[in-house]
């Protein structure tokens, strides 16, 4: 368990600084948000962060595009059933893939984007109940650290897009960062990647 909610959480943050360096619109409207709602204070605290409305939507653009476990803890069938085409004996362990649920096409308008604007204004959230969204699971089965993950990686971003502005490297740019994967445990960047920071003064 220890090390299923440290890694997952450290896999979701890598790849929201990476999204938001690829997608400097983003980045730009989610810091100015990040900044007023904090104005000049030397702390932020949760009461800030549940203000930030934009900020909310990226943490969950993110946790669509890059679940914390791709395949779910797997199930265990009561009865048979015909499904999809496919028939599923009782008895048969099935595995969840929420990655590609939620990047299927027919539930989400350009699935592959990184497009914080689609939360805005939708009910749309990851507490598992809505079955096209579902990063941590569902029912009595999902992650006993939801809560504890997302708050961790809210405050942590907060912060670094508070105190620091962020760029590549050598003035590369976010648009050629190689968002390719490397599957495990958690579906991590197969190639790391390093950030400048830029001391933010409020």
């Amino acid at each position: 368990m220890f090390v299923g909610g440290t890694d997952t959480s450290s896999t979701g943050m890598e790849w929201l600084m990476a999204e938001l360096v690829k997608n400097p619109r983003v980045m730009k409207k989610v810091q100015e948000e990040v900044r007023r709602v904090v104005g000049k204070k030397s702390k932020i605290d949760m009461e800030d962060i549940n203000q930030m409305s934009y900020f909310k939507c990226v943490i969950k653009e993110n946790l669509r595009l890059h679940p914390p476990v791709a395949l779910l803890v797997p199930r265990e069938t009561f009865t048979s059933v015909e499904m999809g085409g496919y028939h599923i004996p009782a008895k048969a362990q099935v595995f969840v893939n929420a990655w590609a649920i939620q990047r299927d096409p027919s539930l989400w308008g350009r699935p592959e984007e990184f497009m914080p604007e689609r939360f805005e204004n939708s009910s749309v959230d990851f507490k598992g109940q809505d079955f096209e969204y579902i990063p941590f699971g569902v029912g009595r089965r999902g992650c006993p650290g939801m809560a504890f993950g997302v708050a961790s990686t809210e405050y942590v971003i907060a912060n670094l897009l508070y105190w620091f502005d962020w760029k590549l490297p050598g003035g590369a740019l976010g648009e050629d960062l190689d968002m390719s994967e490397a599957h495990g445990l958690t579906v991590s960047k197969k190639l790391p990647f390093h950030l400048l920071p830029t001391p933010y003064s409020p």
